[in-house]
This record gives structure tokens, sequence and C-alpha cells, in this order.
């Protein structure tokens, strides 16, 4: 198949902030690269065409729009080869507990051992696949609280009565809003775990699109709710038991007071896309708005999340 490559230069100065800034953005489309001998950075990526790449430097710009100030692309096709095939040799299946993570291109192959989830993922899609560390602490965090509310617990409502058709378990009743769902990636995961009423939203309708064509290939349109919203808007209303917001943390703590409200009695907040280098900050400000509830928070990488636990 053609290709063509796309170029954007950045200050070498800023790379590390561009760097940071799309991965908190989950926006694989570009790769960051520097040339030291020369002192220059720029973007780089592969696209199918030109169209392809106007579109990507569109969400660029978006992502970076507090960080550099992005010029426009040099474009130059390359020989024809599939380029489409070399990511494969880089996404592979992961797995959290009883809920698995795989490429589409897998769907015929993958064994999936009986009793547990999957969620199909294209990275062919933009807005990230969740391999990123900051959605992989909260694919985690879910999980985890999806073993602790199992129904011998005696910790969760009645069952809505309705079957998730991949586990053949009935969905726990237990309500979840993924606040800036990027790729839907997280209240994907969360129905395929048996929860419901899922909902997420984002204030980028873009994001949300995607996020309903992952929903779409991962037969669960009907089970999901998805809307354009903001920290506002897409809380007002609404409590979930467990609430998920994978943000920038300068917007965590600037929302704070919203994403503490919409915490069920009992329930977890749990908060991601927060470099470890910020996550004290982000304690300090959760521990004030929300007295008496249990903080707990991991690194992986360069990256932190924080969990919260509300009072019964």
């Amino acid at each position: 198949m053609s290709l063509v490559e796309a170029r954007i230069p950045i200050p070498v100065a800023a790379a590390e902030l561009v760097e940071n800034a799309l991965a908190e953005a989950e926006n694989c489309d570009w790769g960051v690269f520097e040339d030291r001998p020369t002192a220059s950075a720029w973007l780089g990526s592969y696209f199918p065409d030109e169209a392809a790449v106007r579109a990507a430097v569109t969400r660029a710009r978006r992502a970076l729009r507090k960080v550099a100030d992005l010029a426009e692309p040099t474009i130059t096709p390359v020989a024809d080869t599939d380029w489409r095939e070399s990511y494969k040799l880089h996404f592979k299946p992961w797995r959290f507990g009883r809920m698995h993570w795989v490429p589409v291109w897998e769907r015929d192959t993958y064994e999936l051992p009986e009793g547990d989830a999957v969620v199909l993922l294209d990275p062919g899609m933009a807005f990230g696949t969740g391999n990123h560390e900051t959605t992989r602490l909260c694919c985690e965090r879910m999980v985890a609280y999806a073993e602790t509310r199992k129904p011998d617990t005696g910790k969760r409502r009645p069952e809505t009565g309705d079957r998730n058709p991949d586990t053949g378990t009935r969905s726990c009743g237990l309500r979840v809003i993924d606040a800036g769902c990027g790729s839907g990636i997280l209240a994907i995961s969360a129905v395929k775990l048996g929860f419901a009423p899922v909902a997420g939203f984002d204030n980028d309708p873009e994001a949300v699109g995607v996020s309903r064509e992952n929903a779409e290939l991962n037969g669960v349109t009907g089970q999901v709710e998805l809307f354009v919203g903001n920290l506002i808007t897409g809380l007002q209303g609404r409590q979930a038991d467990l609430v998920m917001a994978n943000i920038l943390a300068n917007i965590l703590r600037e929302f704070a007071r919203e994403l503490v409200a919409a915490v069920a009695p009992g329930g977890w907040l749990v908060l991601s896309g927060i470099l470890a280098t910020e996550i004290e900050a982000v304690r300090r400000d959760f521990a004030t708005v929300a007295p008496g509830w249990a903080l707990e928070s991991r690194t992986l990488g360069e990256w932190a999340d924080l969990k919260l636990v509300r009072p019964e």
C-alpha cells in the first residue's frame, strides 16, 4: 500500500513536554524524534494519505495547545510496502485478572480462558489503545473493584437480570462513569466486566465518535452511554459506584469537587493521567475536598494514579 511520511518540526527544548502531552492525551498518531548532533526535533509518522495527515495534525494541535504551536507538516510519499503490518510486531495482548485486551487481528486466534472477558482494540484508530501506563493503571483498579464486589461479598446492588453476552454472567448493577472517555476503552471494559449502567463522556466530539466505533467493534453499543460533555455537564445529576477520570493532573485538581460529588457512598474514585512528580499535589487537593476518604496511590513508570474510597 502507498503511504506518506509526515514531519512537523518542534523546538528541541520542548520535545519532552510535547511527548508527555501526547502521552497524557493518549494520542498515538505521532512519535517524537530528536537528533542531538543537529540540535533538531520533530513529530513524525506514516499515514495512508494527505487527508489522514491533516486530521492527525488537528488532533495533535488540540493535544498540544498549551505546550507548543505546530507548524505545517512536510509530507513526503514513501515506497509501496505493507507498513500497516509493522505495528503488529509491537502491539501484543495484555491482561489483568480475568480481563484481556487483545488486538483485533487476533480476534479468531486468541485463546480466552472460560469465564474471562475480552476487549478488542484497533491500533489503527486514533486516541490510543490502552497500552499507555495511565490507562493500565485505571484498568487494573477497575478489575480490582469488580473483584471486591462479587455476589458473595454482600456489597453490591441486586443483579439487573441482564446477562453479559461475552461471559454469560449477569450485570452486577454497579454504576460506572468514565469521565474523559477518550477511546472508550475504560467504559467498554466496564461493560465487559458486567458493570451496569455504564456511561462515558468527553468534551471532544471526535473522541466520542471513536468511542462509539470501539463500542460497536466490541458489540456493546446498546450497553454503554457515550456522549459529549465536560466535567460539569457530564457529571451533573449523576452518581456512580466507580468513577474513573484519566485526564491531566491540573484538570483533575480544578474539578476535584465535581469528581468527588459524583461518587456514591462506599464507591471508588480512580484518578489517572498524573505524572509521578505531580501525585503529592493531587493527593493534597483531594484529601482536602474529601476528608475521611481512604486514599491510595501507585506508580507505573513515570505515571501515578490515586484511588479514593468514599465511606459507606
